[in-house]
């Protein structure tokens, strides 16, 4: 005999960053939610193996969804922090020039950044960058006071708190075998039976969230993107870091790129750690760092701070960023997906929110709430 089907209102899968955003805000909404998550814990993937920066919405293409959210989430996520008492610091970054062709471009950055409504970027030239940063080398660079570095655990908690508070739950050990679209709602069953329908589902699944889409009966699959694995390994500095600021190498204004620069990223500790690079692999679960690759790291790094020592980087993490654009293409937009475009009633689909969607997660959870 099969299980009975437990009614749910609204099921999120996924327990991330973003996951868990969007949770809280459907039950602050007054919806009962129920978020499934297949790991032990909460954001064990994406969102707990990045550089935890709150991003200002410098470099995306106006008007994408990437530049909207990244502004918007990054005014909510710091008053939601200061009001929570999350760790968090509005540290400031700067982006260096180190080339001819990289300086030409630097008022370009700032254009761009105004274009998405981030007014407060300053031109520094070497002189004054130095004034800032001693340590650092270059021929001038952009002072972005708004980017800072939160602490991405204690942020997930207190959305898990809220959730909580609202009358949701969160149940770990809860993989997702299949889905399947009814005119009573959507069906989910998990790897161990139990089997659900919901009003609403969020597919919010990070790395995970193509193949999810291929296995929901009901949606077709030309609406699911490809899935692409860009690893990011970090390399941590041994020692106290001489400097206050993020360090961001400028883009190269001929480039696609998949990151931002091997750049210089600090915790609230103040540990300093570079990275993250770009490594296009096979498979979400390759996440060894690879020492050799260091070697690298050291001439990437030695461009801004000539001073870096010989042995001071170690092997840190990686992570790895959910992609729907591959090598030598352009980075794809957000992708959230509504029954508008897809047809599946009650259906949202979140693809490809990588870098900056632990900053846009609040401004996220927000347009999935009016989509849901």
């Amino acid at each position: 005999m099969s299980a009975a089907i437990e009614q749910v209102d609204a099921l999120v899968v996924g327990a991330g960053v973003v996951g868990l955003a969007v949770a809280r805000a459907l039950a602050l909404a007054g919806r009962e939610v129920m978020v499934l998550e297949r790991e032990a814990d909460i954001g064990t993937g994406t969102s707990s193996r990045n550089s935890e920066v709150i991003h200002a919405g410098i470099y995306y293409p106006a008007g994408s969804l990437k530049a909207q959210l990244c502004v918007q989430g990054k005014h909510a996520l710091y008053a939601y922090c200061a009001e929570r008492g999350i760790a968090h610091r509005r540290c400031g970054k700067l982006i260096v020039a180190n080339t001819a062709s990289q300086l030409a471009a630097l008022p370009s950055i700032i254009e761009k950044a105004r274009a998405n409504g981030v007014h407060d970027l300053r031109l520094l030239n070497r002189e004054q960058a130095r004034e800032l940063e001693p340590e650092l080398e270059c021929l001038g660079a952009v002072h972005s006071p708004s980017t800072g570095i939160v602490d991405s655990h204690g942020l997930m908690l207190s959305l898990q708190g809220d959730l909580e508070h609202a009358g949701g739950m969160v149940v770990c050990h809860a993989q997702v075998d299949h889905l399947a679209a009814t005119d009573a709602g959507i069906d989910v069953q998990t790897v161990d039976g139990t089997r659900l329908r919901a009003r609403t589902v969020i597919n919010a699944a990070g790395l995970g969230a193509c193949d999810l889409a291929l296995r929901i009966r009901g949606l077709a699959a030309d609406h699911v993107p490809r899935a692409w694995f860009a690893k990011g390994n970090y390399f941590t500095l041994s020692g106290r870091s001489p400097f206050e600021h993020l360090i961001y190498p400028a883009p190269e204004p001929d480039k696609h790129l998949a990151g931002l620069g091997v750049h210089l990223t600090l915790d609230l500790g103040g540990q300093a750690k570079f990275g993250p690079d770009v490594q296009w692999v096979d498979r979400a679960d390759d996440l060894q760092v690879d020492p050799a690759r260091g070697e690298a790291f050291y001439a990437e790094v030695r461009r801004y701070w000539p001073g870096l020592p010989d042995g001071a980087l170690q092997p840190g993490y990686a992570g790895m960023r959910p992609k729907i654009s591959g090598p030598h293409e352009p980075a794809a937009d957000f992708v959230i997906q509504g029954p508008a475009v897809h047809g599946v009633p009650g259906l949202v689909n979140l693809f490809g929110i990588e870098s900056p969607g632990l900053t846009s997660c609040l401004a996220i959870a927000d347009q999935v709430v009016a989509l849901a």
